[in-house]
């Protein structure tokens, strides 16, 4: 498939309605979701694409597409461990695992040739070509061959999905939900939370059940674990917001007192990365009022003494939130506007500001990798920080934040030096 260039922060389309995104390593980010069980002629499944940049612009290279049948995929996680990556994707009531693989196909004037190494398999995966190789082939050139008739056959890197297991993971009357997916640094955990109001904790990436957690009384809206993989916050629907100690399995409220017996909600939640001198686990909360006439609120807590410690208000409804990897930005996106800022995380001073970034509104958003952190070398480019946005009007884009030129210290104190010398030769050379 053609690289598509970004265009007024326009990465790509996809032909169904987006709910989650996730980068699978350094380069590839997924996109999921779908028209549901209802027979709309929308499909349901996810896509991933390869990003690059080319000096100028983000580029979006689509690598798979996986369908999952009357299964929309609401909300994914990835996590690489021991040289492996792995994906975890909530289709329905249950979490399907996917082995993450590449591999080296062979393709012909831009296409796959059909063989051994692109047959689809048998999950139903249609595998498309990417341009550069991950891992030890990352910086290996492609090789170029000439058949018998003089046409070119390169050799190209392809990421290879393997089903390694699913497991059941909300129950209830109805139609149950998997409503969120987190696996902890460390790899070893996997939580989950639903319509049915319980988050559970599983082995990773066993899928081996290890306990449930029960407090909320509504279904969940998001999960998080904390950098040192210790401590889990979830919130739901009926309004609180719990922090747990996975060893422990006890649990305390962060709660907080509006003006005037404002009612709120919170909606997302997500830990800022800790530095090598921190102890004190940041939690960033997106707070949305019961009224809309109330403003919204992007709150920084302090998780260990209980207290926002800053916050951000907004006028109207707040839908997605994303931290960076290296702990320096935090990203929003708006309900009604469609609109997406970047802030300072640890000022909240907004940074960026996209007004209408999609025309309905924003269903996630995810930063793109400042490290190695994931798999591969992460994108070279000309910005200090990226996210890319996502939204049910099936659109991905992308926004950054140019690298800010600032002057060296050493230089600034040379420059004023030379000023106030040069004020003083040119008032003595008028006498005054």
């Amino acid at each position: 498939m053609p690289s598509r260039r970004s265009k007024g922060g326009l990465l790509a389309r996809v032909n169904f309605p987006l709910y989650t995104v996730q980068m699978v390593t350094n380069r590839h980010i997924l996109v999921g979701g779908g028209g549901g069980s209802s027979k709309t002629g929308v499909a349901n499944g996810f896509e991933i694409f390869e990003l690059s940049h080319n000096g100028t612009h983000f580029i979006a290279e689509e690598v798979t597409r996986h369908e999952t049948g009357p299964s929309v995929v609401m909300n994914c996680v990835s996590h690489r461990s021991d040289n492996k990556t792995w994906i975890a994707v909530g289709q329905e009531s249950h979490c399907q695992l996917y082995n993450v693989n590449s591999k080296l196909v062979t393709s012909e004037n831009g296409e796959l040739i059909k063989g051994p190494t692109a047959t689809a398999h048998k999950d139903g995966l249609r595998h498309r070509k990417i341009s550069e190789k991950v891992e030890e082939l990352q910086k290996e050139k492609i090789e170029e061959i000439k058949d018998n008739n003089s046409n070119v056959k390169n050799k190209k890197l392809q990421l290879v999905l393997d089903p390694a297991g699913s497991v059941q993971t909300t129950f209830g009357n109805g139609e149950p939900l998997q409503r969120v997916v987190r696996v902890n640094i460390q790899g070893k955990s996997m939580a989950t939370g639903g319509t049915d109001g319980k988050v559970r904790l599983w082995k990773f990436p066993q899928l081996d059940k290890l306990y449930d957690l029960d407090a909320h009384g509504k279904e969940i809206d998001d999960i998080d674990f904390s950098p040192n993989g210790n401590l889990l916050v979830s919130i739901a629907k009926d309004g609180k917001a719990f922090v747990w100690n996975i060893e422990t399995k006890k649990n305390r409220e962060l709660s907080w007192k509006p003006r005037d017996g404002i009612k709120y909600m919170y909606k997302r939640c997500r830990f800022r990365k800790l530095t090598e001198n921190e102890k004190k686990n940041d939690l960033f909360m997106l707070t949305n009022a019961v009224t809309a006439k109330n403003p919204s609120f992007l709150q920084l807590w302090d998780v260990n003494a209980g207290v926002i410690t800053k916050s951000a208000p907004y006028k109207e409804t707040l839908s997605a939130l994303a931290v960076s990897n290296d702990g320096k930005f935090v990203a929003v996106g708006t309900m009604f506007s469609g609109s997406v800022d970047i802030f300072v995380a640890f000022s909240l001073r907004k940074a960026l500001h996209v007004p209408g970034a999609h025309s309905m509104f924003v269903t996630g958003l995810e930063f793109l990798p400042t490290n190695s952190q994931l798999n591969g070398v992460a994108i070279t480019s000309n910005t200090e920080t990226a996210v890319v946005s996502i939204s049910v009007d099936n659109r991905i884009c992308i926004h950054s934040i140019p690298f800010r030129h600032t002057l060296p210290f050493w230089f600034v104190i040379i420059l004023i030096v030379f000023c106030i010398c040069g004020a003083f030769m040119f008032c003595s050379y008028l006498g005054i």
